[in-house]
């Protein structure tokens, strides 16, 4: 029985969404404690301003070196080489890890003696005893890059195999690393700790996949074999992944200079908003996006459009059936929800309303931000990384126009508005390009599933609003046990009537729920 769940968890989109979604809940759920814990000991102030503003550089290397080839090009491509001679897949593989690690090493050179001259560039607001602390945090948490560099060239081999456990583990043992950093180091060493957290984070991300690579049957071997035809085929596929990749990098440093020049703790909130934002995103976009990536791959190989449209349609359909909700609750609930995760210590009451205020900003554009990675991935998996940039540019340079804008009307908002809309003009371009390339995409089921799931929604989210008010007066406010009675109580009133009326509406996702149930307990109690 365990072996049959395992091998179906291995082998398809919704099992492997299980272990990536299951495990991407684990890595958020400390995150939030993370952030609870970074919250609580600097507050939303200068000390995590500097912070956040230093994690902007070493993340541009990372996306641009690493991320350019792994998250595009090295899926169908290794997988392509692989199912004809192993082999050769691995010899990929090893080629692919060392030019990487080479050129981190050679950006971080450059990185380490032209720090100072750089920091100006991602946060111009800062005054010069900030601008020294970034400096000498970059240099710390450059070293984590190292280590991440060679992590994803490793998750990118059991990504591609569906060895999703142990690459869906990596995460969490980052997050362990920053934790630990601030729960051990920082009071040793003040926040060079945290940037030693960071480093160790990222070496535990690549220490956790080992034994499962090596299971693979990879072995690693010096080779700079430049040479390799899949070694060329991914450098091609990368420059326009690359590229985009470097565009979001830079909406995002453009962001930090202009929150820069606000406010003092306005990096930190916008950040502090985000990282919330994003759980929600990385649980039910990412985690689908991730496991489908290698189906739409085979799809493409096979030149089966029906085997691509059928599983596109059902990942769609089911990131809107679990993020537009999500996104009524976070809307409705965003000042509670700040409050439990990070209203403790330094972080105040002015801090949480400025960030539960940013947060229901981002809540605006959930479901697109949701979207964005299976889209993009539809497109990585025809081989076509060129026209998710195109459109990546476009929505860059909407958001920056938009911040440059709307921070004159509402400071840190507008940063949090103008990214929301960004977002829903790279969702529906996207969406709009892949309708051209591939025809039709079971369109009329999209359509009345998404009006169906918005009907449901905004009947859930009236029930959140109407038991907020009625349990406010029932409970004490002004402690954790009221705030987080009120916040689960409507929530989880609301998600009852939500799934209810689903089930009611014979929705596939919850029929789906109900079958795996039953086979679970017919297995169980045969």
């Amino acid at each position: 029985m365990f072996q049959e769940i395992r091998h179906k968890l291995a082998t398809t989109i919704m099992g492997g969404a299980i272990i990536i979604g299951t495990a991407q809940v684990l890595s958020r759920l400390l995150g939030l404690l993370r952030e609870r814990l970074l919250a609580s000991t600097f507050g939303a102030g200068n000390t995590l301003d500097v912070y956040y503003a230093a994690f902007k550089i070493p993340d541009f290397v990372f996306n641009i070196i690493v991320l350019g080839a792994l998250s595009s090009a090295f899926v169908p491509v290794f997988l392509e080489y692989w199912n004809k001679d192993k082999k050769e897949g691995f010899r990929i593989a090893n080629s692919l890890l060392n030019i990487i690690f080479l050129a981190l090493l050679a950006v971080g050179v450059i990185v380490f003696f032209f720090t100072d001259l750089i920091i100006p560039l991602v946060a111009i607001g800062f005054d010069e005893e900030k601008k020294e602390l970034t400096a000498q945090l970059v240099r710390i948490m450059y070293l984590g890059i190292l280590f991440f560099g060679a992590s994803n060239v490793v998750s990118g081999i059991l990504h591609s195999l569906r060895k999703f456990i142990a690459f869906s583990l990596a995460p969490i043992m980052y997050n362990l690393g920053i934790i630990f950093g601030i729960v051990a180091l920082v009071p040793r060493w003040g926040i060079n700790g945290l940037a030693y957290g960071v480093v160790a984070g990222a070496f535990l991300h690549l220490v956790i996949q080992i034994p499962s690579v090596l299971r693979t049957g990879f072995r690693y071997r010096l080779l700079f074999d430049w040479s390799l035809a899949g070694v060329k085929k991914i450098g091609k596929l990368m420059l326009p992944r690359a590229l985009g990749l470097g565009v979001t990098q830079i909406n995002q440093i453009v962001i930090t200079t202009i929150a820069s020049t606000l406010a003092v703790g306005s990096v930190a909130v916008f950040n502090l908003a985000n990282n919330l934002q994003y759980f929600p995103i990385s649980v039910f976009g990412v985690s689908l996006a991730l496991s489908s990536f290698p189906v739409f791959s085979q799809a493409f190989t096979e030149k089966n459009k029906e085997k691509f449209v059928l599983h596109f349609s059902q990942t769609f359909r089911r990131i809107l059936f679990l993020i537009i909700p999500t996104s009524i609750i976070v809307l409705l609930l965003r000042a509670q929800i700040v409050r439990l995760i990070l209203g403790a210590g330094n972080f105040n009451w002015e801090d949480t309303i400025l960030t539960a205020q940013t947060l229901g900003f981002f809540s605006i554009s959930l479901f697109a931000q949701s979207l964005i990675p299976v889209l993009a991935r539809s497109f990585y998996a025809f081989q076509n990384t060129r026209t998710p940039v195109i459109i990546s540019i476009i929505s860059m340079v909407l958001n920056i126009i938009g911040s440059l804008v709307f921070v004159q009307f509402w400071g840190v908002y507008g940063l949090a508005l103008a990214f929301s809309l960004a977002s829903l003009v790279n969702m529906i371009l996207l969406l709009i390009m892949l309708r051209v390339e591939v025809g039709e995409l079971d369109d009329q089921r999209i359509i009345n599933s998404t009006l169906k799931i918005i009907f449901l929604s905004l009947l859930m989210g009236l029930v959140i609003q109407g038991l907020k008010y009625l349990i406010a007066p029932q409970v004490d406010m002004q402690t954790f046990i009221g705030v987080f009675l009120q916040t689960t109580g409507s929530m989880l009133g609301g998600l009852i009537v939500y799934l209810l009326l689903a089930a009611v509406f014979k929705f596939e996702e919850v029929a789906s729920m109900v079958r795996m149930l039953k086979k679970a307990k017919q297995q169980i109690f045969r």
